[in-house]
């Protein structure tokens, strides 16, 4: 049933990005400079999470690959490399200047130096998760490196600007902004029929049924390619010659749960141990989740950056919130 199941893996890059052509037209705007032999500005991608910031900045940057001669590009996930040296250290891997680094010993201002001492290509780097670094002064080093744009993407501005001291935020008031807004129903319906298409042996899987895996998916095209791979999969361990029903009913909530699994994994340390509290106590007041996290980590962070991290637990459906201020109160979704 599935005949290319790398199509159907939500790090896929489509060779067209459907319903996102303004903001693809948007931000290629924003890069088109460096076809010239000019500095782009830094663009910065927001929207809730499965809206296609990301596969809209990795095609975007592909495409100029394409039509430029010499551009280099990088892909970072910032939740996987948050860390000021993690970070650099990637950055050189794209260039192939990282190979005599030593994680103990290189020290953090040299990778830098051997960034901005590149003569090389114009370099166009895209930071996902960018809110996850933890040295987010990193990203003013960048933006003064010569001959490297950043595409950084987020999901929420305030959140990520709250971070950052004034000089940064300063620079990046210039930055192009690209919205994003969760699709359609019909929008992700038209998703999912291109993964089909290229994904799945002709016939096995009907329109209607696409639309009931929209609907679950409520807008978050991640969540719906996830429960497609899943049906898929179900139904070809059980040998049938198209997916019903039934399956994608079994699929919900096992997509849903292997996605709640991922990203539960790519948790940074502190918040790995906020949420385990959440899940230990099912219902934690804001004031003591912060008691308890700071009584089991070595270095606490700030009461500011808790709410942060927070935040992104709520971005990717790990916690619920309900009240406000000191009111509020944190519980896992089941």
């Amino acid at each position: 049933m599935i005949v290319n199941a790398r199509v159907l893996r939500p790090e896929f890059v489509p060779r067209d990005v459907v319903h996102r052509d303004a903001e693809v037209s948007h931000l290629s705007s924003a890069l088109r400079p460096i076809t010239d032999g000019n500095p782009a500005e830094t663009a910065l991608l927001c929207g809730p999470s499965g809206a296609g910031k990301t596969c809209t900045a990795r095609f975007t940057v592909q495409r100029l690959r394409e039509t430029a001669l010499k551009v280099n590009s990088q892909y970072i996930n910032c939740w996987e490399d948050y860390s000021r040296f993690k970070l650099l250290y990637r950055l050189l891997e794209g260039l192939d200047r990282a190979f005599d680094v030593h994680r103990q010993s290189t020290p953090k201002d040299e990778l830098l130096e051997r960034l901005r001492a590149d003569e090389g290509p114009p370099y166009v780097v895209i930071l996902d998760e960018v809110d996850q670094l933890e040295d987010t002064s990193v990203l003013y080093d960048l933006y003064r490196t010569p001959g490297l744009t950043m595409v950084l993407v987020a999901n929420g501005e305030e959140e990520l600007f709250s971070r950052l001291d004034d000089r940064l935020v300063s620079r990046l008031q210039t930055a192009t902004r690209v919205h994003f807004e969760k699709y359609t129903l019909d929008e992700l319906v038209s998703i999912l029929e291109d993964r089909v298409r290229w994904g799945l042996r002709e016939g096995v899987i009907a329109t209607e049924q696409l639309a009931t895996i929209a609907d679950a998916a409520a807008g978050d095209a991640r969540v719906a390619i996830g429960v497609l791979r899943t049906a898929g999969r179900r139904a070809d361990q059980e040998d049938m010659e198209s997916i019903s029903y039934e399956i994608i009913r079994e699929a919900v909530p096992e997509a849903k749960s292997e996605i709640k699994q991922k990203n539960t994994e790519k948790l940074t340390p502190d918040q790995q141990t906020l949420y385990e509290i959440i899940a230990e106590h099912g219902d934690v007041a804001s004031g003591e989740l912060y008691e308890r996290y700071s009584d089991r980590v070595n270095k606490p962070k700030t009461k500011r950056m808790v709410r942060n991290y927070l935040q992104k637990l709520r971005h990717y459906n790990l916690i619920i919130a309900e009240g406000d201020n000191r009111g509020r109160t944190y519980h896992p979704v089941s």
